[in-house]
């Protein structure tokens, strides 16, 4: 593996690190590590971030020409991220539209439905949210019940979906659905963008214990979609999702990389505001943490050096989610012992430290090893499709 870059892409490292110190506001540098997406006022200061950086051509830098993007190389999308980390600045609102339906379109989508989706995903004037997991098909997909009976042009949808993140503020959503009951589990099962205004669907938010409600429950009761939205082939719809989850898996190891760094930076800081520094036991904790933060960027890098050479990355997508979560929870408790009880005090508290976010962050990696899949379910991957033990 070759860890250098080229002039080139140094070359650019130095533009976006010039532009990032240049554009981005002072009210979300350092304060997006543990930002919510479940408040509306948050959301639309996100929404504004994203379409200026889309603007300077940083949103969906890899995506081709053809598409809204500038067909840059998977490298500097690579380096974009680090350089976001590097400011501290916040990941895009649009994480579900850009890494995972996006190139799902680019890939399955008719022209239309390309050139009616992507660029609005770019901007991130219409936000997206993903309908896959249900009550009783989460981690087990292929159980997903949720209906969709062919109507003339229309499919008609019944059932609920569950943890729908960004549900109450998305525009549309892509789901799964039923398509063929009759069929095995992974087969009759179809790929569909549902718009989140049309009749019949309710959205309830779940209250978590960060106090915000980022998920959602969605409940489609007889809810009318055209057949023109589609994707892929009807019934067909479950190598369509394995693919959007490969590009969740992979391309997101990135960008979860970014809040890892961002609050690993916060970490250091809050040692030395505290005077904490110095002490040998967080210094130990710290270097610790530093060292598997470059561990996981290593192995995104071999993720990396995968796709470049072969067009298709290897395990290292459940591998790097697997460390990212332990890494991640790691950090919150180490954050948890430096602050002692000034670790509970939330936002709107006049002395919580960096203004409530570690209660927030702290709170939130409590579910580092259940989203974007459990560590239970990654362990069985890595164990049956990777070391080829039996199944259970």
């Amino acid at each position: 593996m070759d860890f250098n870059f080229s002039d080139t892409e140094e070359a650019f490292r130095k533009e976006v690190r010039s532009w990032l110190e240049r554009h981005l506001p002072d009210e979300l540098r350092g304060k997006a590590f543990a930002s919510s997406r479940g408040e509306r006022d948050v959301v639309e200061k996100m929404r504004a971030w994203q379409r200026t950086m889309y603007e300077a051509g940083y949103v969906g830098m890899d995506w081709p020409a053809e598409f809204g993007g500038r067909g840059a190389s998977l490298v500097e999308q690579i380096i974009l991220y680090q350089e976001m980390a590097r400011a501290e600045a916040p990941q895009f609102l649009n994480r579900g539209g850009l890494s995972i339906l996006g190139p799902t379109l680019m890939k399955y989508g008719t022209k239309a439905q390309q050139e009616r989706y992507l660029r609005k995903i770019l901007t991130a004037e219409e936000i997206w949210c993903q309908g896959f997991s249900e009550p009783n098909a989460g981690s087990d997909l292929a159980n997903l019940q949720t209906r969709a009976v062919r109507d003339g042009d229309h499919y008609v949808i019944n059932g609920q979906k569950v943890w729908t993140s960004m549900g109450h503020v998305a525009a549309w959503g892509f789901f799964l659905v039923r398509t063929d009951p009759s069929a095995a589990r992974h087969k009759g099962i179809s790929f569909l963008l549902v718009d989140m205004k049309s009749p019949g669907i309710t959205v309830r938010p779940l209250r978590q214990m960060t106090g915000e409600a980022e998920f959602n429950e969605t409940f489609l009761d007889n809810v009318r979609v055209p057949v023109a939205n589609l994707v892929g082939k009807e019934n067909e719809g479950w190598s369509v999702a394995i693919t959007a989850l490969s590009y969740e898996r992979d391309v997101l190891t990135f960008i979860r990389h970014i809040s890892l760094r961002n609050a690993l930076h916060r970490l250091v800081k809050l040692a030395q505001s505290t005077g904490r520094a110095q002490h040998p036991l967080v210094r130990q904790k710290i270097a610790q943490l530093w060292i598997g933060e470059q561990a996981l960027q290593l192995n995104g890098y071999r993720s990396l050096t995968n796709i470049l050479r072969r067009g298709a990355p290897g395990p290292e997508g459940s591998t790097s989610k697997l460390f990212w979560s332990q890494l991640d929870q790691e950090l919150a408790q180490a954050a948890t012992e430096i602050l002692g009880p000034y670790a509970q005090l939330a936002r709107g508290t006049e002395w919580a430290p960096d203004g409530g976010q570690w209660e927030f962050y702290v709170s939130l990696a409590q579910a580092s090893g259940i989203r974007a899949g459990t560590t239970e379910i990654l362990k069985n991957i890595l164990g049956e499709r990777v070391l080829g033990l039996p199944k259970d």
